[in-house]
This record gives structure tokens, sequence and C-alpha cells, in this order.
């Protein structure tokens, strides 16, 4: 009977979260809630509420909070705080237009390219690189439809290729500012086996393995699958109607320099140390947050050598911390994820599911879990156009259940928040696909039919991968 119910619970609740997702409805408070409900229904089949390594405030009515509260003081001190202070950068070089000097200064010199088809996988790669200063898939996006969309149709090339690399720029560059690694490395940061990771560790030693390699080859694809449409469609009409005004930058070299590599600077100063690191055994270790405060100081100074005016810069410094006030809903997903995570403890799922992955061991069949949850992945992306919430609230699950099935957790992380970046750019009701087709005036079905060939592919690439290096 308590089997049953537990299984029963277990699959309403996920189904409803799910359900959530589909309808593109914010899935925190259902996280929470059903998290909370699973807790109940865990302490009235007599399991303890959140798992055996929650202090129980005496009062079974108010244990659930007590949880809630516990994961809200983990998450901020860890994941939650290099989120935090990410987010505040991003919103100072936002303020200061330095993300629009970064995105001017590298996309100039396409404009020299006349080639159509050599453009392709030029400018792929460059929106991937350029995804590092602009992490919003749609901001991206919109960037660059106003940037780089009129070059791409002026050298002659068709408005649905233009709309299908613009669509897939945002994937899956390497980068430890992002909040899915960031997020991953914290988690594996608290085993024993990983204790201390970091996210630079993790994106440079594991992640970059798998993701680069398949950037390049799906650039490949992108320049054969878009000559092939365009041969097949026999060209499309251009238009230039819809394009917005490009912001002129104005400024001498040495501040379009400057203020070109700020945004990038924290990422810089990762790959430099991990560099050194590796080659000359360099005892320094910096972490995302003293690379991204160092930046945002260094930012300041250049603000105050470029403006002269230290009310106006001290000012402007507000824009860190409204940008660490808009990035706590990531935070608040991720404390959400782990208190849905403490219900399914609390109902004994997760011990269930452990010892239903221990059959797997030594079968030979350990690609199995990877690829559940990558179909599930699929799934979820296509019909919500969500590509990183199911990867956030899987999060808490990928050391046990990897350890349960006998795998390394690396065999899990990697393919599924690559998959999760890949395929929101098939999904037609996804933001960027309808951003991009709104702006281009074509159906997002059309553009769906140019990412698709070289975004499956990649998610192929990047799961066979990740199964030779991690399994």
């Amino acid at each position: 009977m308590n089997a049953f119910i537990m299984y029963g619970a277990a699959i309403l609740s996920v189904a409803i979260v799910i359900l959530m997702l589909i309808k593109k409805m914010d899935i925190k408070i259902t996280l929470f809630v059903m998290g909370i409900i699973l807790m109940f229904v865990g302490a009235a089949l007599g399991s303890p509420i959140g798992g055996e390594e929650y202090a129980g405030t005496g009062a079974v009515w108010l244990d659930p909070l007590q949880v809630l509260v516990d994961q809200f003081k983990s998450t901020i001190s860890a994941a939650g705080f290099i989120i935090l202070i990410l987010g505040g950068y991003s919103g100072y070089m936002s303020a200061i237009k330095a993300n629009n000097v970064t995105v001017s200064v590298m996309t100039k010199p396409i404009a020299k390219i006349k080639s159509v088809y050599i453009l392709v996988p030029i400018i792929f790669l460059l929106g991937n690189l350029l995804s590092l200063v602009v992490p919003s898939a749609s901001n991206l996006a919109i960037i660059l439809l106003a940037t780089l969309y009129p070059i791409m149709i002026q050298s002659g090339m068709s408005t649905l290729t233009a709309a299908g690399i613009i669509a897939t720029t945002a994937t899956i560059i390497p980068t430890p500012l992002g909040s899915d690694n960031v997020a991953i490395a914290a988690e594996l940061a608290n085993t024993a086996e990983f204790a201390g990771m970091t996210a630079t560790d993790y994106v440079f030693g594991y992640h970059a393995k798998v993701s680069i390699p398949t950037l390049l080859l799906m650039a490949a694809i992108h320049f054969f699958w878009q000559k092939y449409c365009d041969k097949k469609s026999k060209g499309t009409v251009n238009d230039l109607d819809q394009v917005q005004d490009v912001e002129e930058i104005k400024g001498g070299a040495l501040f379009r320099t400057v203020y070109a590599i700020l945004p990038l600077l924290p990422i810089l100063l990762l790959i430099v140390v991990f560099a050194l690191q590796k080659t000359v055994g360099m005892e320094i270790n910096i972490s995302v947050e003293v690379a991204t405060l160092f930046s945002f100081v260094i930012a300041v100074i250049c603000e105050l050598i470029r403006k002269r005016n230290a009310r106006e810069v001290l000012g402007q410094t507000e824009s860190f911390f409204k940008g660490m006030g808009g990035s706590m809903p990531i935070v608040a997903l991720l404390v959400a994820a782990s208190v849905f995570v403490a219900g399914l403890k609390s109902i004994g799922l997760i011990t269930a599911l452990q010892n239903a992955m221990t059959g797997v061991q030594g079968s030979g069949m350990g690609f199995i879990l990877p690829l559940i949850l990558i179909a599930l992945t699929a799934l979820i992306v296509l019909l919500s156009g969500s590509g990183t919430a199911l990867f956030f609230a899987m999060v808490p699950l990928m050391v046990p259940l990897a350890e349960a099935a006998g795998i390394s957790v690396f065999a899990v992380s990697v393919p599924m928040g690559l998959a999760g970046n890949l395929l929101r750019a098939v999904s037609p009701v996804s933001a960027v696909v309808m951003i991009v087709a709104g702006s281009v005036k074509k159906e997002p079905l059309e553009v769906v039919k140019r990412t698709a060939v070289p975004m499956v592919a990649g998610t192929v690439i990047m799961f066979v991968l990740s199964m030779i290096m991690f399994l």
C-alpha cells in the first residue's frame, strides 16, 4: 500500500510540474508547493520530512518550511551567490554600454566577408562567442537581428538562412559564467569525490571536451544544411524593413578596445589562471566570484577615468545591485528544485530509484540513464520552449542517480545540460524562435526547418562524445 501511495504521489507531482512547464507557466511556486505536499505525504507514511539530514522543528506541520529555509541558506551561500554576482556584473556592463561595444567590435569584420556560405559557420561560431557577453538567447537574437542581420542579407544570404543561424547562436559555449554550470559545479563540490570543485574546473575540465568539438561540427553541418535548403527552395525574398536601427558606438580606438574587453574580462581571467595552473603549476586559484568582482572594480575605474565624474559613476554602480536582484529568480528556481527533491526523498522515491538504477551497474547499459534524461529534456523543451528549467530541477538528483547507476556524474550532467540548450532552437514555441520568426516575417516552423538538422545533429554528436569520454 505504501509503495502504491509513493509511486502515485510521485507520478502525479511530476506530471503537474511537466504540465506547468509545457504551459510555459512559472514553475517555482509549483515546485515549492508540490515539494511541501510530498513531505506531508511522506510524514503520513512514517518517513522523516525532508530525509534523515534535516533537523525538525518539533512541529511536523512546520518542518517543510524549515526545509525550505535551510535550502535557501545553503543555496544562497554557494551557487546562488555566484549567480547573483554574475547577474550584477551583467547589469553593470549593460548600464555602461560595454556590451554594445563588444558586439560592435566583434561583428564589424564580418561586413568585409562577401562569400555567403562562408559567413554561415563564421556567424554561428561568433554568435556563440557573443553569448558569453549576452547569455540570454532571446536578447542575443534581438541584438544580432539589429547588427548582423542587415550585413548577412546585403551579402546575398537568404532570409531563412540568416534567421536559422541567428536562432541558434546561444547554444553550448563552455563558460564558467553560465548559471547552469555554476549550479552543477556547486552540487558536485558538496560531494567527497569532487569537494572544492569550481565552475571553472567543471567547464574546462569536462564540459569543454564535449561542447567545443560539437560546436565545430555543428558549424560545418550548418554550412551544408543551409546551402541545401537554399538550393531546394531556390532562394527567398530578402527584406530589411523590419530591422531596427543600430545604435552607433562613438569613441576612440582605446575606448573601443578596453570596453570591448570588459564584458569578457571575468572569463578571460579564469581562462588565463586555469591555463597557468595546468602549464606551469601556478598555485593561485581564482574563483568566479573573485574574477567577477575584480572585473567590476576595473570597470568602475575605467568609468572614472572616462567620465571624470565620481558622483555619476558611483551612482551608476546601482545597476550592479539591480542586476543581482534580477538574477534572484534563478536562485529561487534552484531552491524550489531542492525542496521538490526533498519531498521526493520524504516519500522514499529517491531510494527506490537508486535501488532500480543499481541493477544497471555492470550490465553494459550505463548509457540508459543519460539517454532517458535527454529524451525527457527533448520532450519538455520541444513542448515548452524552455531549455534550462528541467536541468535546474534535476541538479540535486544527478549525483545520487549517477552513483546508483554506477556511472560518472558527468555522463549525466554534461549531455543533459547541453541537450536543453541545443534543442531550444528546435521548439517552435521557444522565445528565441518566435522573436526571430517575427522579426524576419516568417512562420516559426519555417525557421525551425533551418535549425532542426544542425541542432539535432549536435545533440547526437554531444551524446556520443559524452558517452565515449565519461561513461
